[in-house]
């Protein structure tokens, strides 16, 4: 019996799992902070699969889901946000090196879009995309199943979408992208904002302010957290018909932790993306849903690419 290895690599924490053939259960589970008091974050991860490798058994191929732009036919990581040292890291070849398996990597957000389209609520469509709001925006296209990549797997930044032209910083450094609209942290800087101009609200002393609080917020009835949301589901709503307009999928997948604040960000995400859409054609048999798949979907992801990987 041949295992597959999947990793989940993280700013602050790092999973690994052990997958038997046909199953996305796993065997064997395991996970370190990603700065390790005592080695680099490559030996962490290194340590973390060392400690799932199966006992007397073959592995396959392992998968590495990564933040980051990076490239997936060569495995090199362009720059790791929050991981020191991770800058034109060639982490495929580090660790075929080490373990003398087949290994592949992939975007983590490009990563849950695979997973969710394979084993989530995405199975049976051939054009997907998928969106993880959190605290910040990534995303993934599948496009007759096949994960669209670009030149050098550089495709489907979904939350770097210029939205509103001279609007907000992103965290990126740009104005206006979705992600500075539409995010937790998108949400909470507006709110922020509001305060500071002397909005009145319930929210006045919070420290810290997070996009949850003002989600319970908003289900007490605080105007501004109300507003906070319809104006982030807005944005969400016209930059998703404008992916409408682009590919044309038949299911539309949203992830991420601010998609659990449920129809105070999806009822003005969907009115604005139905006004905002071209032609009624676009709507037909589409589908709209929150992402199935929860914390598990990175390392499902990471099975799915090493199962791709592997042939």
């Amino acid at each position: 019996m041949s295992y597959t290895i999947a990793v989940d690599v993280g700013g602050t924490q790092i999973r690994a799992a052990c997958y038997p053939p046909e199953s996305i259960i796993p065997v064997k589970i395991e996970r370190s902070p990603t700065r390790c008091p005592d080695k680099p974050p490559l030996e962490c991860m290194f340590d973390l699969i060392r400690s799932v490798w199966p006992e007397d058994q073959d592995v396959e191929a392992i998968g590495v889901a990564a933040p980051g732009p990076l490239n997936p036919y060569t495995g090199v990581i362009a720059e790791a946000p929050n991981i020191p040292g991770w800058i034109n890291l060639p982490l495929r070849q580090y660790t075929q090196e080490r373990f003398k398996v087949p290994v592949a990597v992939g975007n983590d957000a490009n990563l849950a879009a695979l997973a969710e389209w394979k084993y989530g609520v995405g199975r049976g469509h051939h054009h997907l995309v998928y969106l993880t709001v959190s605290t910040g925006i990534g995303g993934g296209v599948i496009i007759d199943d096949k994960l669209l990549l670009g030149t050098q797997g550089l495709a489907a930044e979904l939350g770097h979408i210029t939205v509103l032209p001279g609007g907000p910083m992103c965290g990126c450094g740009h104005p206006g992208h979705l992600e500075a609209l539409s995010s937790g942290t998108g949400i909470v800087n507006w709110v922020k904002e509001e305060i500071e101009g002397g909005i009145v609200t319930s929210l006045v002393h919070e420290h810290p302010l997070t996009a949850a609080k003002i989600a319970a917020a908003a289900r007490n009835g605080d105007e501004l957290a109300m507003n906070a949301f319809t104006r982030a589901g807005s944005y969400l709503g016209l930059t998703i018909a404008n992916f409408l307009h682009i590919f044309n999928p038949t299911i539309v997948v949203i992830g991420g932790g601010v998609s659990q604040s449920g129809n105070l960000l999806l009822d003005p995400m969907r009115s604005a993306m139905q006004v905002a859409t071209l032609s009624p054609q676009y709507l037909e048999n589409l589908t709209i849903t929150t992402a199935a798949l929860g914390d598990e979907v990175g390392l499902i992801g990471a099975l799915a690419l090493a199962h791709s990987f592997k042939g």
